[in-house]
């Protein structure tokens, strides 16, 4: 039919039905959003693609949301509450925008609406303070990316029943505060390091997925680019303050995001995790140039925050034009004082890593038997990965394969669990 991308211009929709008719209908909108969609895939293949897709998919979901609100309308009035009919009963045109205002005539005649700021506005109303991290995360990803509920249970291991319930209720919650869609200057401060936080998880889940048949879940990463993207170009107006931050997440976004093309080989099965496997002539020099641009940008300001860390730490990595030339003396400065303000056991044990091409094999192997009592990383594959691999090359055979078996009892992707296969009878041979 078109080459159109249905999971976008759903997300956009909903955005501009929210900001028209309010966050308590946000359930509604994606209804509305969704019947658009339908109706397209029934009679486009036999009508013919209009000429402005989005536009007629944008004007079908407003018109079915008129209907749908005139059937509530109606069941309100069956249902006999009378605050509820004497609410219902005001015209419709009065529970829409203003059309006095520009935007919001524009909006409501179904020309082209400011998509960009509607989806940054839905951006910061997913991420609400009141709502769990966990819900916030659910939010963005169907409200703003325009995933199913099996996505985003697929993307973060969790049954469709728990993302669903988790939806149901941060939308009630979101209704019944009666949240506004459109946000103060002092809204925006108080967001915006839960909207970083939601896009660095977005990304982290598509740079290695935890689980499934792919290492890499490109369209995660790529939704959490283009989201800080939107950040970083509202600028000031989101908060001056946090721009620094913006800055510095989308650095580290960019400069991960190069190397995917180096993490599966050619046969789409040789799993590359480790760096110094990687061709780095496959590395997106664009995607470098625009993580370094960035990382330039978050300098501006005086607060390091982790994600100035962790991006100077990708840039030692992207600069490097060979493994050999990595400058390891910084990247453990870098995790040390990443460790300072962010004292998890995932980042001691990347730090014990850099110990490791330092300071040598066994430096870095006692690195990682100082914390690997840690519960945390008991079932964490890529601890007894680490193990395995640092005491292969102090050549400890019989620790290196027990470290693989460990590793493979753990969950992880296919590619990755076929990737310690390889590993383990390598060790064996």
């Amino acid at each position: 039919m078109t080459d159109l991308n249905f999971q976008r211009v759903s997300a956009q929709i909903v955005a501009t039905l929210t900001r028209i008719l309010g966050p308590r209908r946000l359930s509604l909108a994606e209804e509305a959003a969704q019947d658009a969609l339908v109706k397209a895939l029934q009679l486009w293949p036999h009508e013919g693609t209009p000429s402005n897709p989005s536009a007629w998919l944008t004007q079908v979901a407003k018109n079915r949301a008129l209907d749908l609100i005139r059937r509530e309308q109606r069941l309100v009035e069956i249902d006999g509450d009378p605050a509820a009919i004497a609410d219902q009963n005001r015209p419709l045109a009065s529970r829409l925008p203003d059309t006095r205002d520009p935007s919001a005539a524009a909006r409501l005649r179904g020309e082209a609406a400011p998509l960009a700021d509607d989806e940054l506005a839905m951006m910061f109303l997913a991420c609400h303070p009141m709502l769990s991290r966990e819900a916030r995360v659910a939010l963005t990803l169907k409200t703003v990316c325009g995933f199913g509920v099996r996505e985003i249970a697929r993307a973060f291991l969790s049954t469709e029943d728990a993302i669903a319930q988790r939806l149901v209720r941060a939308k009630r919650q979101l209704r019944d505060a009666d949240v506004a869609f459109e946000l103060t200057s002092a809204d925006y401060p108080a967001r915006l390091e839960s909207v970083l936080d939601v896009l660095y998880l977005l990304f982290n889940e598509g740079y290695a997925a935890h689980t499934g048949d792919d290492l890499v879940r490109a369209e995660l990463c790529r939704e959490a680019i283009r989201l800080g993207e939107l950040l970083a170009a509202a600028g000031p107006k989101i908060c001056a303050e946090g721009a620094p931050a913006v800055h510095a997440l989308l650095a580290l976004m960019h400069l991960q995001a190069a190397r995917l093309p180096a993490r599966v080989g050619g046969d789409d099965d040789q799993v590359l995790l480790r760096l110094a496997e990687q061709d780095r002539l496959l590395w997106d020099t664009a995607a470098i140039a625009s993580g370094l641009q960035h990382l330039d940008a978050a300098s501006a300001g005086d607060r390091l925050t982790v994600y100035h860390l962790e991006a100077g730490i990708a840039s030692c990595h992207a600069v490097a034009a060979r493994y050999q030339d990595t400058n390891w003396a910084d990247i453990v400065d870098l995790y040390d004082s990443l460790i300072a303000i962010k004292p998890t056991p995932i980042v001691a044990l990347n730090r014990a890593i850099a110990v490791s091409r330092l300071r040598g094999p066994r430096a870095g192997l006692a690195a990682v038997d100082a914390i690997a009592g840690d519960p945390l990383l008991a079932r964490y594959y890529l601890l007894h990965a680490t193990i395995g691999d640092l005491a292969l090359e102090c050549g400890d055979r019989d620790r290196a394969a027990d470290g693989f078996t460990a590793a493979l009892a753990c969950e992880c992707s296919e590619p990755e669990r076929r990737f310690l296969e390889r590993r383990l009878r390598a060790v064996a041979t």
